[in-house]
């Protein structure tokens, strides 16, 4: 994988008690010029279903501090291209899987992904996740499918949001309707 950029002059593994593999390893070239190459061209690279980071080697800390980076990056690339277009499904009954929910969905436009989440035994946790191709699908498929009974539950169906941004707008919410005086009951 490495040779392509240069000659390398030592490269090892990193191994467990066990002889396996720790999950990264160490690449020497003769010229930075090689090694910058190999950073430029492998980091972020997806190798075994897998995404891999290719840098240069680093003290524990600062690399605890450029993976935490490297990931927020992959993250916010993630939602924006997902932005508008992954919903959020909940009250789904037990019976529902991810082919059933597919299926209920697929109405409304091209689906890239339906995953019903499942705990560690595979029961249902109630909830899962459909992702469309297009936000006007999306949106179609929530104004079209929020509230409609499906077995014998009625669906709540809404753009997925991140938990912080769904607790910002929770809040924001109970601070206005606390201001207008509406006081929860209780």
């Amino acid at each position: 994988m490495f040779q392509e950029f240069g000659n390398i002059t030592s490269s090892i593994v990193v191994l467990d008690k066990d002889e396996r593999s720790r999950g990264f390893g160490f690449v020497n070239f003769e010229t930075h010029e090689s090694a910058a190459k190999a950073v430029e061209m492998l980091n972020g690279k997806t190798v075994n279903d897998k995404t891999i980071f290719v840098g240069r080697a680093m003290k524990k800390r600062e690399r605890e501090m450029e993976m935490k980076r490297f990931k927020e990056q992959q993250t916010k690339e993630r939602q924006q291209r997902y932005q508008g277009v992954n919903l959020y499904i909940k009250n789904l009954e037990e019976e529902i899987t991810d082919e059933k929910l597919r299926e209920e969905f697929k109405k409304f436009g091209t689906i890239t992904s339906a995953k019903v989440m499942r705990d560690e035994r595979g029961i249902t946790k109630g909830f899962g996740f459909v992702c469309f191709s297009s936000p006007e699908e999306a949106t179609k498929a929530v104004t079209e499918m929020n509230g409609r009974i499906v077995v014998s539950k009625p669906l709540y169906v809404a753009l997925h949001q991140r938990k912080d941004e769904r607790q910002a707008q929770l809040a924001q919410q109970r601070i206005t309707r606390f201001q207008r005086g509406g006081f929860p009951s209780g």
